[in-house]
C-alpha cells in the first residue's frame, strides 16, 4: 500500500476551556472517574462491559425489567447479545420517558413542506399521534414481530408512523421515498411485510408523485401484505382497494389518546433498514430495541455533544439510516427535530440555510456532495442569513474534499463551528468521529468512538503504521451492530467477519497520520491499484477538485493491459468551465503532480451529473460499470438513473 498524501496538514479548529468543560463528554468521563479521554478510549476497548454497563446508566437508557448482564459474547463475536435478560422499548425512552416532565410541553418537531406549508408538536402532541396509530395499527391485527414499511415522504406522518410501530411491538421498514415498484416490491417480499403505509401523492422539485399508484403495483400479488394504509397529502385521486387499503386519517380518528408500549426483549429487533449490494439482493440491516438506540444516542451526544437544547436539521430520506437516526435519537435526548419534506436547494436555491436561520438550527447535519452543491451554485449562506444560532456542524456520506470542508468551515461556519467528521454505517452507526475535546483537521476524524477497536490493517489483518492506507476494522462488536442481515446469517458473516477472523471488515479505506487523525479514501471496493501502486479515488478527487474547475468529479479504474488498472475521470465542470482540451489537461496535470506520472488519466469524461443516492452519496461502481458497458447491479437506491446514458454516451470522446 503507499503512503497518504495528507489533503491538508495543520489544525483548524480547538477547543477552548470552557468548551472542553462544558462538553457532554467530560461530563461522562468525571462520572465515571476517568481523568484523560486516552484512557477512557483504552479501557472502552479493554472492558467493553465496563464501558456499556456505565454508558447505558449515563444515558438513563431505560429498562421495564433490568438487564443481568451488558453483553455476553459466548456464541463468538457475530453473535454478541446485549442487555441480556433485560426488557425495553425504543418508545419507553423517547417519548413515554417525558410524561410528567416539563419537556412534555417543548416542541419536538418542527416541520416544512416543499410547498411552504408547517407544523409543529410538542412532546405531548406527537406521543398522542404515536399513540392513536398504535392503536389503529393494533385494530388492523397488527402486532408483535409484524413488519410494517413505510413509504413516505418527510412528513410529520413518517415520524409518527417510525414510533408509532415499534411502540406496538412491530419491526418498522422504513423506505426510500423516490423508489419505483420493482425495488420496493422486491424489500417488501424480503421483509415479509404485513403493512405499508404510504401517501396519496407528493412532489418532488415541484413534479407531481403518484405515490399511491406505485405502492400499488409494488404491493399487488404480495402474499404477505394485508394492509395500505394512506395519509393524504396532495389530494390526487387515487385507486382504492376495499378491505386492503383505508385512510390514515380515518383510522387513526377512532382511537383514544393512549396506548400502552410494549415491554419487548432488549435484544428484539425493531428497525429493518435495506442497503443495496453491489451484487444480488438488498441486505436487511436488522437493529434491536437496546442496541441502536443506545449506540445512536453515544454517537450524537457524547462524540458529537449534542444537548437537548438544541434544535437539529438533517435533511435525509426516512429510507437511509440518518432518518431513523434522527427520528429515534432526537426525543430520546429531549431535543427538537427540525424536519423537511424535499431537497436542500428547491423551491429556494438556499432553502437549507434559510431554515437554519428560520428556525435557529443549533445542530446542522450535511453531505460533503451538499456542500458542494451550494458551491457549484455560488451560494453565499454566510452574506443572505442570520447563521448564528448554529454551534455543530455535522458530516457524514463519504469522504470530504479540501475545498469542500473548507468552504463549509471557513466561509459558512466563520471559522467558529466546530465540522465534526462522522463515518460509519447503517450496520453501526460511527466508527470514526470528531469530539470536542480534541483539535481538529481538515477532513479528518480526530477519534475513533469508544468501544469499537477501530483499527487501519494491511491485507493480513496487522496493525499499519501512521501515514500508511489500509482496511479500516472494529475488532470489538459494539452495542449498536446489527443483529445480522435479515434471514440471510450466511451472508453476515461472509460480508463482513470473514476476511479475519473476529474482526469486523468495514469496506473503506483509512489511516492514520502521526497526530492520531484519522482519514478515510472511500470504499475498498472501489480502490485503485494503478501500476503497482494502491490509493484510493478519493485522494485523487481532491486533487482535481482543488483546481476550483469542477462541480464534482469521481476517479475510477478500468483494466488496462500495461498497468494492470488505468485511471478514469468522471467530472462534472462547474458553470463557466469549458469541457474541452484544456480543462483535461488541466486536471491531469494536478493528478500528476500530486501523485506521479504512473496515475496520469487514461481518460477524462465530462457530464452533467454524477450518479447518486438520495442522500447524495456518489456511486462509483455504478460509474465504472457504465463506463465499461457493465450490468451496473441494483439501481433502486439512485436519484438520478438517467445520469448512467450520459456517462454511457461520453464513453467514447
Amino acid at each position: 500500500m503507499t503512503g497518504l498524501r495528507e489533503a491538508a496538514p495543520g489544525i483548524a479548529w480547538r477547543p477552548d476551556a470552557a468548551t472542553i468543560e462544558q462538553a457532554n463528554l467530560t461530563a461522562f468521563m468525571r462520572a465515571t472517574g476517568i481523568a484523560h479521554y486516552e484512557e477512557l478510549i483504552a479501557r472502552a476497548d479493554a472492558d467493553p462491559e465496563w464501558f456499556y454497563d456505565a454508558l447505558l446508566g449515563f444515558l438513563d437508557y431505560r429498562f421495564y425489567r433490568p438487564y443481568a448482564r451488558v453483553l455476553d459474547a459466548s456464541a463468538g463475536a457475530p453473535w454478541t447479545r446485549w442487555c441480556v435478560g433485560g426488557t425495553t422499548n425504543v418508545v419507553l425512552n423517547a417519548l413515554d420517558r417525558w410524561r410528567g416532565t416539563p419537556t412534555r410541553d417543548k416542541t419536538l418537531l418542527a416541520w416544512e413542506g416543499e410547498d411552504g406549508e408547517r407544523a409543529e408538536f410538542t412532546y405531548r402532541e406527537l406521543d398522542r399521534e404515536v399513540c392513536r396509530c398504535a392503536g389503529a395499527l393494533r385494530a388492523l391485527g397488527l402486532g408483535r414481530g409484524d413488519v410494517v414499511a413505510i413509504y413516505l415522504p418527510n412528513l410529520p406522518e413518517a415520524m409518527i408512523a417510525m414510533l408509532a410501530v415499534p411502540k406496538i411491538g412491530a419491526i418498522v421498514m422504513p423506505l426510500f421515498s423516490g423508489f419505483g415498484a420493482e425495488a420496493m416490491r422486491a424489500r417488501l417480499e424480503l421483509g415479509e411485510a404485513k403493512a405499508l403505509i404510504t401517501v396519496d401523492g407528493s412532489a418532488r422539485r415541484g413534479k407531481p408523485v403518484d405515490a399511491k399508484a406505485i405502492a400499488d403495483e409494488a404491493v399487488a400479488s404480495l402474499a404477505s401484505l394485508r394492509h395500505v394504509i394512506v395519509c393524504r397529502r396532495a389530494g390526487n385521486p387515487v385507486a382504492w382497494k376495499p378491505g386492503r387499503d383505508h385512510w390514515w386519517h380515518q383510522l387513526l380518528a377512532q382511537q383514544p389518546d393512549d396506548a400502552p408500549t410494549e415491554a419487548m426483549d432488549a435484544d428484539a429487533p425493531y428497525l429493518l433498514v435495506f442497503t443495496s449490494g453491489t451484487t444480488g439482493n438488498p441486505k436487511g440491516v436488522v437493529h434491536a430495541h437496546a442496541g441502536f438506540p443506545a449506540k445512536i444516542v453515544m454517537d450524537l451526544a457524547l462524540c458529537m455533544d449534542f444537548k437537548p437544547r438544541d434544535r437539529m436539521l438533517w435533511m435525509s430520506d426516512m429510507g437511509w439510516v440518518v432518518g431513523p437516526l434522527i427520528v429515534f435519537a432526537i426525543p430520546i435526548m429531549g431535543g427538537t427535530l427540525v424536519l423537511a419534506e424535499g431537497a436542500p436547494n428547491y423551491p429556494d436555491p438556499e432553502r437549507m440555510w434559510r431554515l437554519v436561520a428560520e428556525q435557529r438550527v443549533s445542530f446542522l447535519g450535511i453531505a460533503p456532495t451538499t456542500a458542494r452543491t451550494f458551491i457549484a451554485q455560488a451560494s453565499e449562506p454566510w452574506k443572505n442569513h442570520d447563521l448564528s444560532a448554529l454551534r455543530i456542524i455535522v458530516s457524514s456520506g463519504e469522504p470530504w474534499t479540501p475545498d469542500a470542508w473548507r468552504w463549509l468551515f471557513e466561509r459558512v461556519g466563520g471559522r467558529r463551528i466546530p465540522l465534526l467528521n462522522f463515518s460509519g454505517g447503517t450496520e453501526m452507526m460511527g466508527i470514526l468521529a470528531c469530539c470536542l475535546l480534541r483539535p481538529l483537521k481538515p477532513c479528518a476524524f480526530n477519534t475513533p468512538v469508544p468501544g469499537t477497536g477501530a483499527d487501519v490493517v494491511d491485507d493480513s489483518g496487522r496493525s499499519v503504521e501512521a501515514g500508511t492506507v489500509g482496511e479500516l476494522v472494529m475488532r470489538r462488536p459494539v452495542i449498536g451492530l446489527t443483529r445480522s442481515l435479515w434471514r440471510d446469517d450466511a451472508r453476515y458473516l461472509e460480508n463482513y467477519w470473514s476476511t479475519w477472523p473476529g474482526v469486523w471488515h468495514h469496506g473503506d479505506f483509512a489511516s492514520r497520520d502521526a497526530e492520531g487523525h484519522w482519514y478515510i479514501h472511500g470504499r475498498s471496493d472501489d480502490t485503485l491499484k494503478i501500476a503497482g501502486k494502491r490509493t484510493g479515488p478519493a485522494e485523487i478527487e481532491a486533487l482535481v477538485m482543488d483546481t476550483g474547475l469542477l462541480a464534482e468529479a469521481a476517479a475510477i479504474g478500468v483494466p488496462d493491459p500495461v498497468k494492470g488498472s488505468a485511471l478514469v475521470l468522471v467530472c462534472v465542470p462547474k458553470p463557466g468551465a469549458s469541457a474541452g482540451i484544456a480543462l483535461r489537461e488541466q486536471l491531469s496535470s494536478a493528478v500528476t503532480r500530486g501523485l506521479g506520472t504512473p496515475f496520469k488519466p487514461a481518460s477524462v469524461l465530462f457530464v452533467s451529473d454524477l450518479p447518486k443516492t438520495r442522500n447524495l452519496k456518489i456511486m462509483r461502481r455504478v460509474i465504472r460499470a457504465a463506463c465499461l458497458g457493465e450490468d451496473p447491479g441494483d439501481l433502486s437506491s439512485l436519484v438520478n438513473p438517467e445520469s448512467i446514458d450520459e456517462i454511457r454516451a461520453r464513453r467514447s470522446d
